[in-house]
């Protein structure tokens, strides 16, 4: 017990200074790792299901599997390279006509994958087949998409990527670590060694320390500030000036708890308000995710996705929760954060004929001066 609690010590503090590094290596570096992560939690789950079917022999099933994961990444990168590069894309002809026609390309690159699978349809694996394609397209569900939304994430500055991504991982060795001191009470039956002990000491831990978290990084714009792309330096920027998420700001505190505190008011960032929400989801919300990869495992009898990190398994078992963590992150900012993008507006605009701007000129500028702007 206590060997296994040393080799999971020493290998999560070692994640955790790789973590700080690719964080000090900037915004390139981060969506490279995303992208390795992917491919390799791709194929521990694929691999599962080949031993689980016993599938090996299928005839052209690991080619098709691949090209399918290429398929994919082309449709959802070549999206953001479009949404994020617009400017650099226009300037390249190569680049602004795969951008113009992206969509068909990447149905016609699926439809190809589709068509060779039809076409390697054998007799006496049918449904073999049929079960090992319905597999390959539930994992590029999970992964792709949820490695296409943290990279979005990322995009909206780093600070949305670091802090959601940290309270997962705090609340993991904090559970773990209350669990295995004072944990006596199971939690679910699904994952014997959780307890209500580690859950609890799990959330108010994961909820403190992503309050201290955004603190400290809230008042530094390389993580405030978006990730964009300067066309002039052709380079990534993360300068800009803070919005009011990340300004320092005065608040009353609740009645009932000035005498406790002894304060009347706190100074905070407002980011701090949303770090309790993403802190919340991540200590509450998030295991579940660990939950059902446990379940997963359990219904196939395997006690871990791969034996990559010793005393941690494959990489899948230490991102099933980052996973579930991107998808929440993505919808909170794009419901409670996002605004209109002025800049990219003004991007698709400047695509526009001349006929088509001066339209939008004369109807913006009646509608300035209705409002009495102009």
């Amino acid at each position: 017990r206590w060997k296994n609690w040393w080799v999971r010590g020493i290998l999560t503090l070692a994640m955790i200074t790789f973590f700080f590094i690719i964080i000090y290596l900037g915004p390139m570096v981060l969506m490279t790792i995303v992208m390795c992560v992917q491919i390799k939690c791709f194929h521990e789950i694929i691999t599962i299901g080949y031993n689980v079917y016993h599938s090996y022999d299928l005839p052209w099933f690991r080619t098709l599997s691949w090209y399918f994961l290429l398929c994919v990444n082309y449709f959802f990168y070549g999206e953001t390279v479009t949404d994020y590069f617009f400017t650099l894309v226009q300037r390249e002809e190569p680049l602004r006509i795969l951008s113009k026609y992206h969509r068909f390309i990447s149905f016609a690159l699926y439809l190809t994958g589709f068509c060779m699978f039809v076409l390697s349809l054998v007799k006496k694996h049918y449904r073999l087949q049929f079960y090992m394609f319905g597999w390959t397209h539930v994992t590029l569900l999970i992964v792709v998409t949820q490695s296409h939304l943290i990279i979005h994430n990322l995009f909206e500055g780093m600070i949305w990527f670091i802090v959601p991504i940290s309270c997962v991982i705090c609340n993991d060795i904090m559970a773990y670590m209350f669990g295995f001191f004072f944990g006596r009470t199971p939690l679910i039956k699904l994952s014997p060694k959780k307890t209500w002990e580690g859950f609890i000491g799990g959330f108010f831990s994961t909820v403190l320390f992503g309050l201290l978290l955004s603190y400290v990084m809230s008042g530094y714009r390389c993580f405030t500030c978006p990730v964009e792309f300067n066309n002039d330096t052709n380079s990534f920027t993360v300068d800009c000036e803070p919005s009011e998420l990340f300004q320092l700001q005065e608040y009353n505190i609740p009645v009932v708890l000035q005498s406790v505190v002894g304060w009347k008011t706190v100074r905070m960032y407002p980011f701090q308000i949303h770090s309790i929400a993403l802190s919340t989801f991540a200590s509450l919300i998030g295991p579940f995710g660990g939950f059902f990869a446990s379940g997963f495992k359990r219904a196939f009898k395997i006690k871990d996705f791969a034996n990559t990190i010793p005393g941690h398994g494959g990489i899948m078992d230490r991102f099933d929760c980052q996973y579930l963590m991107a998808t929440f992150v993505n919808v909170y900012i794009a419901s409670f954060i996002r605004g209109p993008n002025p800049s990219k507006l003004i991007q698709q605009f400047l695509t526009l004929r001349p006929d088509q701007q001066l339209h939008i000129f004369n109807t913006l500028k009646a509608h300035l001066v209705d409002r009495g702007i102009l």
